[in-house]
């Protein structure tokens, strides 16, 4: 089953009337109070620093919160998000620069230039879970702009040092009363050491465009919903501060599987309900029925009670890792009828003459039972 994503507006606190900038204050005033270094002893503290970026990130953009607004998280399918959760929090606190303008986090110095991840997410059904699939998947991602080569300035000119910092790309600041010093990167030019006075027309600046893209992703036969397909390298390049050179980063795909209307997945097996009637409930006989891979017979024994189940080997899902085929598993549904000829009347009120049925032992081995061995079988327990 998928797991239940979080609304953005609850993670921030916010209303859906909530404009712009009070969520902005919003974002900020939890990050703050997430902040791991704020909370080395919960280590929940992360989880919930990067939850409300990733919120942000959408209620932030006009475009992305309406899309957000209509349809949901399935909305945003196709236009992928940074993906928080591999990223460092001191990067994301240089991402959002502007809001908490370098006052906590420089980016980690020393460590290898390499571009965010994004994610984004495909649905994809059973069948092609079953057999493996390729499919298109479209994204918007930033690229170095063509016009000035990334480095934000108008051709002909160039960035110039940082007045603020005098191009060390770091400040130091004072806190309490005096008593302790930081460094930090640089608020005005985010950590680089240079500043762009006459702006590149292309990105206004930025170094960078919003460029769309279309690549083919594999994904793999027997692949859970919710498990994710990293394609290495479709993610944005590192950032301009970064300096010259730098891997670019991932893009990773969260699968979404379908649900099916006739199959209820369970890891690798498949469960189906299958309706047979009275008479062949009693008498035993060969049922015809589908799956992912064409039609199959079961044996259905005589005796057979409402929820008795029939297992087929190798008729499920193939596993991830062992490519091995879950089973098949068909839970029998009497079907009693509403209404009977006259003919069937009386096959029926001949046959209850010759019934004896006990009662007191309708709860030894019953219906309830057999639900709980089901339960039970499928979970492991």
């Amino acid at each position: 089953m998928a797991a239940t994503q979080r609304c953005y507006y609850e993670i921030l606190g916010v209303e859906k009337t909530s404009n712009g900038e009070e969520i902005k204050r919003a974002y900020r005033r939890l990050a703050m109070k997430w902040h791991p270094d704020r909370n080395p002893d919960n280590p929940q503290a992360e989880v919930e620093f990067k939850a409300c970026a990733e919120a942000y990130e959408v209620l932030g953009d006009d475009e992305k919160r309406r899309l957000y607004d209509q349809h949901g998280h399935a909305g945003l399918r196709g236009n992928p998000h940074h993906d928080f959760r591999s990223m460092h929090v001191e990067e994301i606190f240089s991402m959002f620069n502007d809001i908490f303008g370098g006052g906590m986090g420089g980016g980690r110095r020393g460590a290898p230039a390499r571009g965010f991840d994004l994610e984004t997410e495909v649905e994809i059904g059973l069948v092609d879970v079953l057999n493996g699939c390729k499919r298109e998947v479209g994204f918007a991602r930033a690229e170095v702009c063509g016009t000035c080569s990334g480095d934000g300035a108008k051709p002909g000119s160039k960035p110039v040092s940082c007045p603020t910092c005098q191009g060390r790309g770091q400040v130091q600041q004072t806190g309490l009363g005096g008593m302790f010093r930081m460094v930090t990167a640089c608020p005005n030019c985010g950590g680089g050491g240079k500043v762009v006075t006459d702006k590149c027309v292309a990105c206004r600046g930025n170094g960078r465009v919003r460029v769309n893209r279309k690549i083919e992703v594999a994904i793999p036969a027997g692949i859970q919903d919710g498990q994710v397909v990293r394609v290495q390298g479709e993610g944005e390049p590192p950032r301009r501060e970064a300096g010259p050179g730098g891997a670019r980063g991932d893009l990773h795909v969260v699968v979404r599987v379908a649900q099916d209307d006739r199959f209820e997945r369970n890891d690798d097996d498949l469960v189906m309900p299958v309706a047979i009637g009275f008479a062949q409930a009693a008498l035993g006989g060969s049922v015809e029925v589908e799956s992912l891979d064409g039609p199959v017979t079961i044996e259905v024994k005589p005796g057979s009670q409402h929820g008795d189940v029939v297992r087929v080997q190798d008729r499920g899902l193939p596993n991830l890792r062992s490519k091995r085929r879950g089973e098949l598993v068909a839970m029998l549904m009497i079907h009693v009828p509403r209404k009977l000829n006259e003919r069937q009347k009386q096959l029926l009120q001949e046959y209850a003459k010759t019934e004896k049925v006990d009662v007191r032992k309708s709860h030894e081995g019953g219906f309830w039972q057999k639900m709980k061995d089901l339960k039970d079988s499928l979970t492991g327990h």
